[in-house]
């Protein structure tokens, strides 16, 4: 396969050093910007068990488990057995001698939903709630009413000054509902160029970011228009990610404004809606991808209500650790998610347990597996941490309170490597890499894949904004470096089309659904292979002495930068 000329030109050079000096113990790579060589260690394969793979990924994804939803006997069960899995591993609770760091929620659950209804020109519509569309609410209110709320539509809803682009030039948006494209303006680009990275998605393309720009901007509600190809998924995730319990995080004083209600529509309604507003779907659309974009009052009002249980809560990420046996207070850190959606909309077969088995049961086995293999081998020389976050699934919630409230100093966290979702589709000869080029642990990554012979491939879906879904993001918007790397689509049996084929038929037919469901005749082989990447790369970072920086000009360097400098005994 031909790799990407950055690829391909750190992967030779490796390669190169590594034979004219079969004899070095080490490997050394220049930074980016110029700076001294990385001490990349050689680190041989670890001792990583299947079995445990399997039996822990079994377990958590089981019906016992009810689909692990925070603040459930789920949660308990899943907490009880980390805990007592990486006692058995080896580990040492991680937070002050305790496995656990309780995490404040609150749970939301909205019932009793009234219609949709869009009223203007003389026309009324009401679409169903689930089918036609979904909503929830932030605010902890027994009675949720959004009524006769001005439509206005927002383009992609950005406000990005550094970029001169912003979508709500020039309108007063309190008390007004926002319409709202999925993705970011220049998402269908052929290439990484643009002015929001081209197909790349940015966090201004991600629902969280509308949502809380939405609330900023005074909204009382705001409506994300689904389209599956810029969504990245179909609607069936939305419906089945956005009915039921959803859970958030506690808001403290001085918290961040909030909208009414935030919410879904299906495309086909969106249509309707515009078009009864006099407006087309596809014009406003190639309107708001141009610069100087400004909103479109639709003349159209929109009205629903809804009843809410909340419930407050403590839920728990569980944090194990191996001791550093010479620098234990420099930390390297292994994130995946232990939460799943619970139950959620049944299949038709009526089943309702979302099991979650691999998203993300393989990751959060994935911890206790690596765990286990780092201390057969003997602590590093700095200390390794094994991070299990809850409610992933409902926005980074565990791990953006770590973040925000860190067990060990972000400034002493040397960087990171998280794992979400494994495909169990057998061996590869690549891996994708989300968010190649962003920082020096892409060198650590190139080193440990000429150790196992494979090579790297970009994430073939930029598009759908990954770097920003999973819980790496919570650590990198402060400053940590830190890798995300998936299963590679280039199997060995069946080539790329095989391995697209498999991801395809996950995203439709499995992700965020009741049949995501464990397997007995599951092909651990490609795990197994992933894993060795994950432990050399681990190990290696746990060795070194080198601390890895983002990239010159990335988002995130400058952060990085300032707590280096601030930090007396850290990066």
């Amino acid at each position: 396969m031909t790799l990407a000329p950055r690829f391909r030109q750190t992967a030779a050079a490796l390669a190169a050093s590594l034979a004219l000096c079969a004899c070095a113990t080490t490997s050394e790579t220049t930074g980016a910007d110029g700076s001294a060589a990385l001490d990349i260690p050689d680190v041989a394969r670890g001792d990583i068990s299947r079995s445990t793979m399997v039996d822990v990924t079994r377990t958590l994804s089981s019906d016992e488990f009810e689909g692990r939803m925070p603040g459930t006997v789920g949660e308990e069960k899943t907490v009880a057995l980390l805990s007592e899995r990486f006692a058995a591993a080896g580990l040492t609770p991680g937070n002050n001698g305790s496995w656990v760091q309780r995490v404040p929620l609150v749970e939301i659950t909205g019932k009793d939903y009234a219609p949709l209804t869009v009223t203007g020109n003389g026309e009324t519509m009401a679409f169903d709630f689930g089918s036609e569309w979904v909503g929830v609410t932030y605010r902890e209110e027994a009675n949720t009413s959004l009524s006769d709320s001005e439509l206005v539509f927002v383009g992609y809803g950005v406000n990005a000054p550094e970029r001169g682009w912003n979508d709500y030039e020039g309108i007063d948006m309190r008390g007004k509902t926002a319409v709202i494209l999925v993705n970011d303006p220049d998402y269908n680009s052929p290439d990484m160029e643009g002015p929001f990275n081209g197909k790349a998605m940015t966090f201004y393309g991600r629902w969280t970011y509308k949502y809380e720009e939405a609330a900023r901007q005074g909204a009382a509600g705001a409506i994300i228009i689904h389209d599956t190809a810029p969504a990245s998924y179909g609607w069936n995730v939305v419906e089945s990610s956005w009915s039921g319990a959803q859970a958030y995080a506690q808001r403290g004083e001085n918290a961040p404004p909030l909208t009414v209600v935030n919410g879904w529509v299906q495309k086909d309604v969106a249509t309707q809606i515009l078009e009864a507003a006099g407006q087309d779907l596809a014009d406003l659309t190639v309107r708001a991808q141009t610069q100087g974009f400004r909103p479109v009052p639709l003349g159209l009002t929109a009205s629903t209500r809804f009843a809410n249980d909340i419930r407050t809560f403590q839920s728990q990420n569980v944090i194990g650790v191996l001791p550093g046996r010479e620098r234990p207070d420099e930390y390297v850190i292994h994130t995946a998610h232990w939460d799943h959606l619970g139950r959620c909309s049944p299949a038709p077969d009526g089943d309702d347990i979302c099991n979650g088995a691999v998203d993300n049961a393989t990751g959060t086995a994935a911890l206790v597996a690596l765990a286990e293999a780092h201390a057969k081998a003997g602590p590093p020389p700095r200390s390794l941490v094994f991070l299990a976050v809850t409610a992933e699934e409902s926005g980074l919630l565990g791990a953006h309170y770590y973040a925000e409230n860190p067990v060990f100093a972000l400034a002493q966290t040397v960087g990171g490597i998280n794992m979400d979702a494994f495909q169990v589709a057998g061996r590869s000869r690549d891996v994708t890499v989300v968010g190649p080029g962003k920082s020096q642990l892409d060198a650590f990554l190139d080193a440990a894949l000429v150790s196992d012979g494979r090579v790297a491939t970009p994430n073939p879906k930029p598009e759908a904004g990954y770097y920003y879904r999973s819980d790496h993001f919570a650590f990198a918007k402060r400053g940590v470096p830190m890798l995300y790397i998936d299963g590679g689509e280039d199997l060995v049996d069946g080539g790329r089309a095989a391995g697209a084929a498999v991801a395809a038929d996950y995203t439709q037919n499995r992700y965020h659904g009741p049949k995501d469901e464990f397997d007995e005749n599951w092909d651990w082989s490609g795990v197994m292979g992933d894993l060795q990447l994950y432990y050399r790369i681990g190990r290696a970072l746990a060795t070194s002495t080198s601390w890895p920086n983002w990239n010159p000009g990335d988002e995130f360097r400058g952060i990085r930068d300032e707590d280096c400098a601030a930090s007396a005994t850290g990066c």
